[in-house]
């Protein structure tokens, strides 16, 4: 049942998504979606094969299907050096061992769609990422036209950082592509251009402020050491015998 009756008082859980939800989980997919997926998709996902996966259902309903799914989301850990996203991530988290979650897929039965269900499969997922120490980041691909999950990743801080042209094929027409994406564990998008020249004038500032600290020092020792010389030559002048000039001369070379 896709479209069930919403029970007077809705309890809706969360868990994992399990091999008996197979049937469920391919139907909702096949109504939702306009795009068709391979059966070994589908078992993937119920047996955990690479894909994370969570359900949702509404304890209270009163129907006998308390635990049937009435919404889901799928995703998966890459790599971050092997992602389409590698440029939009800073320096460290385009390193060999940092990974992104990337959400497969992402749906909730129609008369179930104002109970905030779908943000809260996304935050699980956003967790999940989260104690992930690798992570960097979870991403997404939306089609142009669904405007309800655009509103929905932009209110949740996710930033669309790419249109991709043509990206969708459907029924032999091309549709574009949103990107989306939210840094999770320190990640970051590269260094903007004014990022770049802000630290470049930083480093010029101190570079010169040590220069300068150097040149004061040195300067500071060679007018320490005139005035030595002076003192000695003073020294010299002031005193005729010959024995004193040769040893406050001597002394003077020296320094």
């Amino acid at each position: 049942m896709v479209n069930p009756n919403v029970s007077s008082q809705p309890k809706i859980c969360y868990r994992p998504i399990r091999p008996s939800d197979l049937d469920i989980l391919e139907h909702i997919h096949g109504r939702l979606f306009p795009i068709r997926y391979e059966s070994t998709f589908f078992h993937d996902v119920v047996n955990g094969r690479d894909i994370v996966s969570w359900g949702a259902v509404d304890s209270n309903r009163s129907d006998g299907r308390s635990d049937e799914l009435i919404g889901f989301v799928t995703a998966r850990i890459v790599l971050a050096k092997e992602s389409e996203i590698v440029d939009m991530l800073g320096y460290d988290s385009a390193r060999s061992d940092q990974t992104l979650v990337y959400v497969l897929t992402l749906g909730v039965v129609e008369a179930y769609r104002s109970f905030g269900i779908a943000s809260s499969l996304i935050r699980e997922v956003i967790k999940y990422a989260s104690s992930i120490p690798t992570c960097r980041a979870v991403y997404l691909h939306v089609i142009s036209y669904n405007n309800p999950a655009i509103n929905l990743y932009k209110k949740m801080s996710f930033k669309c950082v790419r249109r991709l042209q043509g990206f969708y094929l459907i029924n032999g027409q091309h549709y574009d592509s949103f990107l989306f994406l939210y840094y999770v564990n320190g990640g970051r998008s590269p260094c903007s251009p004014l990022e770049i020249l802000t630290a470049i004038v930083s480093f010029m500032r101190s570079g010169f402020k040590s220069v300068a600290a150097r040149l004061c020092r040195s300067g500071s020792r060679k007018i320490s050491r005139r005035a030595k010389c002076k003192e000695s030559h003073s020294l010299v002048s002031a005193t005729p015998n010959k024995r004193n000039v040769a040893v406050e001369c001597s002394g003077y070379e020296c320094v």
